[in-house]
């Protein structure tokens, strides 16, 4: 028997792309769920707010909302009770703590940007350090926060750029079969060194899923046993370095990342260095 669909009534006086990050969260966490998305964005009087609920009432619906405006987040609760709606404020909790424990007043600007202060262009030099460095061109190795080695699609250029994202310059090494890496490799400090490997069939499902897409026909590139060969070539590599590895099969960009900076950060901590970001 089919499930009945869940409505997520994403209500906003911006965008909408806050509360929209936060629903596609949320939909992971049930898989066998279906869901469905209705925006209401810009959002600015009680009569829009109205037109919303009324809209989500009787229906199977969770109303999730980002409305700065005191005055709006308080008519939304009333009348999301009056039409026994289920609701989330995403922002006015947050906003309230803030300014209890910092003592200052929120803008309360509508869909107001953070500031382009130096954390944001510590990233954007992240980000371009990643690119630069991407594949092990034009060393980098020395001067990156987090350098990572694995084999081919391994996710390691995603990763890089993602991290880079977070304020982590990092570079990473191809580990390609028969081709020692940079020297520079076993010259960099070990602690900011985190190996990436994969399950051997899903490796193989993958490049052949790239050949396919780039129309060739390199059948060693996805060829099963040259990828054993290959992997123990990295897992040698990785004994040699010391270095912490982490399986990526099943696992996102962002667990990916939270991993390594989780390792890197251990590794350091227990030697008595700092791992810092933008």
């Amino acid at each position: 028997m089919a499930k009945t669909p869940v409505e997520l009534h994403v209500v906003s006086d911006s965008t909408g792309e806050t509360a929209t990050r936060l629903v596609h969260a949320l939909e992971a966490q049930f898989p066998d769920q279906e869901f469905e998305e209705i925006r209401h964005p810009r959002v600015e009087t009680v009569d829009h707010l109205r037109l919303a609920v009324e809209r989500a009432k009787g229906r199977p619906a969770v109303v999730v909302y980002t409305l700065v405006e005191p005055e709006l987040r308080e008519q939304m609760r009333v009348l999301c009770r009056r039409a026994r709606l289920h609701y989330c404020d995403l922002l006015g909790h947050p906003i309230d703590a803030v300014a209890r424990v910092s003592g200052q007043a929120a803008q309360m600007t509508p869909g107001a940007r953070p500031p382009l202060d130096s954390g944001y262009f510590k990233r954007m030099a992240a980000i371009e350090f990643a690119v630069k460095y991407d594949d092990g061109m034009g060393g980098g190795l020395h001067e990156a926060d987090i350098v990572l080695v694995g084999v081919s699609r391994t996710s390691k250029t995603p990763l890089s750029m993602y991290l880079g994202y977070l304020g982590y310059k990092t570079a990473n090494v191809p580990i390609v079969k028969g081709i020692e890496p940079p020297p520079a490799l076993y010259e960099i400090d070990p602690l900011k060194i985190v190996g990436l490997t994969i399950e051997a069939g899903r490796l193989a499902e993958i490049r052949q899923q790239r050949v396919r897409r780039l129309g060739g026909n390199n059948r060693q590139y996805a060829k099963l046993v040259e990828i054993y060969d290959e992997l123990e070539a990295a897992e040698a590599i990785h004994r040699r370095l010391g270095c912490p590895v982490i399986e990526i099969s099943d696992l996102s960009i962002e667990e990916t990342a939270a991993r390594v900076i989780r390792l890197i950060e251990q590794r350091r901590a227990e030697a008595g260095a700092t791992l810092t970001t933008a």
